[in-house]
């Protein structure tokens, strides 16, 4: 596989972006029921695809808007502004070509067999943290070099396990490496966050877009909500009004036919921190996701479960770094997870990449590493004292790779999956059989 260099990869993923009009970005998502077609633009009017040789109209999901002022998570009293009109379709399984203003786009495969994995790709830009990524940066923020070489694998699927918009601040003077960075929760961060670095991968396969906390309403929810969330409209879940949150941070899961037996579960888990300290009827609800999960799983061979949390991460405490704990905390709150019928679980969340297997659970991988500012590396030590430990109880091996920037790729194997992780410029880390 030929590699390329960084800055020649950004120059690919900024040509690419810019081909069409400076307000236009359409992709595939992969949604309830199927796919759609979504697509931005600054047209009047939502325009047409060709659908098959013939013309198909789009669907206005919301017509452009300046969003009134919410105090959130990054202490921001400011209006957002979403100057493009957001536009869809559905397209049904037996769609076999579709294309927009000439290019056609990439429709799901009966049977998907590559499937690029990441998360957690913005530019962290938080005053709170006192933390600014260079965004200015390639070496920094490599989220657009990474796009591009996974967009060259050829995948047929990319998985984005969440949390997408990080530029919640101002670039404060003296720090040039992300000196006069968007920032922000409207639409031009969202561009410069995500759309405009992912535009080459996702001109090349249909996207599973998974919410992550960043995404809730407090946050970049009403981002998402326009442009990414793959669920219909409905009321009072557009993330406008703070009253209706609850309903806001959280949608259906659905399921997702990989082909050959293959099942993959999304789930939207955003906002399940906060059962720790809501009422009954809100766990209640998260009880009832994972239920659905369950159903949504039941007579797959191989299931798969995909959320932003990551349900069985392997971790350190604090004040004893060789003692392993195993296990989300808002997960484990719920007692929800049962019998899920699925092999593995793919998550983002922590900064980092990790392969946990376990002798009475699923696999747990951990995609948390392609952009965002990596969490601080633990000491090697802590790190040995953790692989001394499968064997003893129901953690079997674990890889864990700290402080570096890269992707997945999962391939399909006779019966089961073979997963990649890569660095940044396209090198191994190491290869998994799940």
């Amino acid at each position: 596989m030929k590699f390329w260099s960084i800055a020649v990869l950004v120059s690919i993923a900024l040509g690419l972006a810019s081909g069409a009009k400076a307000a236009d970005r359409t992709w595939v998502e992969m949604a309830p029921g199927g796919s759609v077609v979504r697509l931005i633009t600054d047209a009047a009017a939502c325009p047409s695809l060709v659908v098959d040789g013939r013309t198909a109209g789009m669907d206005e999901r919301v017509s452009p808007a300046t969003l009134p002022a919410r105090i959130n998570n990054a202490k921001v009293d400011a209006p957002l502004s979403f100057p493009g009109r957001v536009c869809e379709r559905a397209l049904s399984r037996q769609t076999r070509r579709a294309a927009y203003q000439g290019h056609l786009l990439p429709l799901p495969r009966a049977r998907i067999d590559r499937i690029v994995v990441m998360g957690d790709t913005g530019c962290r830009l938080k005053a709170a943290d006192d933390a600014w990524q260079g965004c200015n940066d390639p070496a920094k923020w490599p989220f657009a070099a990474i796009a591009a070489r996974a967009a060259a694998m050829r995948p047929d699927l990319v998985l984005h396990v969440g949390d997408y918009l990080y530029r919640e601040n101002a670039c404060p003077a003296g720090k040039g490496a992300c000196a006069d960075a968007v920032w922000g929760y409207g639409e031009a961060s969202w561009r410069a966050d995500f759309l405009d670095p992912a535009a080459p991968l996702l001109a090349a396969a249909p996207w599973v877009m998974v919410r992550g906390n960043h995404e809730e309403c407090a946050r970049a929810g009403e981002g998402w909500w326009r442009m990414f969330d793959p669920h219909a409209p409905a009321p009072r879940q557009d993330c406008v009004d703070p009253a209706h949150d609850q309903l806001g941070d959280r949608g259906a899961p659905y399921a997702i036919d990989l082909g050959g037996g293959t099942r993959i579960a999304v789930a939207d888990l955003a906002g399940i921190a906060k059962t720790e300290k809501h009422d009954e009827a809100l766990r209640d609800s998260y009880r009832n996701d994972f239920a659905q999960i369950a159903t949504l799983l039941r007579g797959s061979r191989f299931g798969i479960v995909t959320a932003h949390y990551p349900l069985n991460p392997v971790s350190w405490r604090k004040d004893a770094t060789d003692e392993v704990t195993i296990g989300s905390k808002p997960i484990k709150a719920l007692g929800a997870l049962g019998k899920l019928n699925t092999a593995v679980m793919i998550a983002g969340h922590v900064h980092e990449f990790q392969v946990a297997r376990f002798s009475d659970r699923p696999t747990q991988v951990i995609a948390g590493f392609s952009g965002t500012a990596e969490d601080p590396p633990k000491s090697p030590g802590t790190l040995a004292q953790a692989k001394g430990k499968p064997g003893a109880g129901p953690l079997v091996s674990l890889t864990t790779v700290q402080d570096v920037f890269g992707f997945c790729v999962m391939e399909r194997r006779g019966k089961g999956w073979i997963l990649t992780a890569y660095h940044a410029d396209g090198t191994v880390i190491g290869r998994f059989r799940l």
